[in-house]
């Protein structure tokens, strides 16, 4: 077969680039860490960050969801910015941005404005991380030559996604000693992703177009309103017409963002990279996978801490659980997509993982980790299967759009989904916990006039802070508190198992999803060199 002229030369160049690509690679891996080490960390100190700066369970919720509803409207951006700047130039932004915004989550001061302060710094944060992840990826993909690239993106990507599943390890270390910690634990890594970056000498190339802002105002506008509505149905109501004007007018905002760009000359995001079916199906599972993905190490950190009465390093380790399973099922799933493409191991990470979260589910109510943990482990396999092959497989559909287009199509769909999950996963575990705190405190003879206030304010306290703390007073109401605890961390558990079994029915989803795979290799390893976003 005929060598295509990037073929030819990525040949001759091969022996120029040799020395960087090391540099490069592990460059563009300590940039990424920082990023999605913060989709996660932030969890286990979600109960010192409150207890210290006095927030309400939404308000914390929105530090976590801040971060990632920021990715989710930013990626696209990043994607189409690597490719008209150049991955080196955004990469260097991406990273001073994150890490400035780092060191002022960390330098959050007390008082009225602590919540402001918070939230609006982790949304810069996911702002400088949706520059950075998809032209470090570009960065990888133009340095390392067609036959070294699949194992290039396998370990970038299988470490990205390791990486998430670290961050609660390394938060209840870190916050043994201050929550602040988890924010200033960047700066050193950043330091370094840029010292070698800068050794790498990696090229830039540059193209010649305008960037379609218009499409970023509307792609950011409706992923943060529909958020939103999700986000606040748990104090607006599901019945409120508040809720759903968000959501419905967040959705429609997305359509009209769909119409503009198959119009537009120079759009944000190629949508003809979905008239490839096996596209489109990676990004619906992955869609469906980081529902429960994310949010899990969010709601599984606060179970352990409630209703296992776990310590913020316990609640860690019960996610090493997850964190093994995730490993091994990884470096498997890339074996199966090399030899086998990506359908196989599609298939069974969502089978594998909706079994596992449904017998995790069936668990939680026996409050023991240990007999849990064949199950976490099982329900992090089924992500592992599928995270890094339906990445790596959709990047190589990359055919009409250039590598930074489609990972920001990928990451778009994936840290959106986790926003949602986060809020609607939120939302049932927050209605669920109320009803059975309103049950067990009407048993216990609490006052009907005030059972219904005080089961929200338990509700507030636990679901948003892991906040399970015995009440003090002499009070009748203290008094029954201090007799329900036990009930009341059963009554977590009980409500944590909607949410997991929710997250079994998404991954069951994404199952008939990938039947719709077309199964077979990408071709996206015959590049031109219009796609190719570094010049040689």
């Amino acid at each position: 077969m005929r060598r295509t002229h990037a073929q030819r030369n990525e040949s001759t160049s091969g022996a120029g680039r040799a020395a960087s690509q090391p540099l490069a690679l592990a460059a563009m891996m300590f940039a990424v860490a920082m990023t999605f080490i913060d989709q996660t960390i932030v969890s286990i100190a979600a109960p010192d960050i409150v207890s210290e700066l006095g927030l309400s369970a939404s308000g914390m919720q929105w530090v976590v969801n801040a971060y990632l509803l920021s990715l989710a409207a930013f990626f696209a951006v990043g994607g189409r910015l690597a490719d008209l700047w150049g991955p080196r130039r955004v990469v260097v932004a991406g990273t001073l941005i994150f890490v400035v915004s780092s060191a002022m989550c960390g330098c959050v001061p007390d008082g009225d404005h602590a919540l402001t302060w918070l939230v609006a710094f982790r949304a810069t944060q996911g702002l400088g991380a949706a520059l950075l992840f998809p032209a470090a990826l570009a960065v990888v993909v133009a340095v390392f030559p067609i036959e070294r690239r699949g194992r290039a993106l396998a370990l970038f990507f299988g470490l990205t996604g390791a990486l998430t599943a670290v961050g609660p390890l390394l938060g209840g270390w870190l916050t043994t000693w201050t929550w602040r910690a988890i924010f200033w634990v960047n700066v050193p890594v950043a330091v370094v992703a840029l010292v070698l970056t800068a050794l790498a000498h990696i090229s830039d190339r540059r193209r010649d177009e305008p960037l379609d802002v218009k499409g970023a105002v509307l792609i950011a506008v409706g992923m943060g309103t529909s958020v939103l509505g999700f986000q606040q149905a748990a104090a607006w109501g599901w019945d409120s017409a508040a809720t759903w004007a968000c959501i419905a007018g967040g959705l429609a905002v997305l359509y009209v963002f769909c119409r503009y760009e198959l119009r537009t000359r120079h759009p944000l995001i190629n949508l003809s990279v979905f008239r490839d079916r096996a596209f489109t199906v990676d990004s619906l599972v992955l869609f469906f996978a980081m529902l429960a993905f994310v949010p899990v190490f969010f709601f599984a950190s606060v179970y352990a801490q409630v209703s296992l009465s776990a310590s913020a390093n316990q609640a860690a380790l019960y996610l090493l659980y997850f964190f093994v399973g995730f490993a091994i099922a990884s470096q498997w799933g890339g074996r199966i997509l090399d030899k086998r493409g990506a359908r196989p191991t599609l298939k069974i990470g969502c089978v594998v993982g909706a079994v596992g979260f449904a017998l995790w589910a069936g668990k939680l109510t026996d409050l023991s980790m240990h007999d849990q943990w064949p199950y976490v482990a099982l329900a992090g396999a089924g992500i592992g299967f599928i995270l890094a092959p339906a990445s790596t497989d959709a990047v190589n559909r990359a055919i009409d759009a250039s590598y930074g287009e489609v990972t920001g199509i990928t990451q778009t769909v994936r840290n959106y989904a986790a926003s949602i999950g986060l809020a609607v996963f939120g939302t049932v575990l927050a209605h669920t916990m109320t009803d059975n705190v309103v049950d067990t405190l009407r048993k216990r003879g609490v006052p009907p006039d005030q059972v219904d206030s005080v089961a929200e304010d338990v509700t507030q306290s636990i679901t948003g802070q892991a906040d399970a703390r015995t009440p003090t007073g002499d009070g009748p109401v203290a008094t029954t508190m201090r007799d329900a605890m036990s009930s009341i961390r059963m009554d977590f558990a009980e409500a944590n198992q909607w949410v997991f079994y929710g997250m079994a029915v998404a991954l069951g989803i994404g199952y008939l999803c990938a039947l719709r795979h077309p199964g077979g290799q990408a071709a996206g390893a015959e590049e031109t060199p219009a796609q190719s976003p570094v010049h040689h």
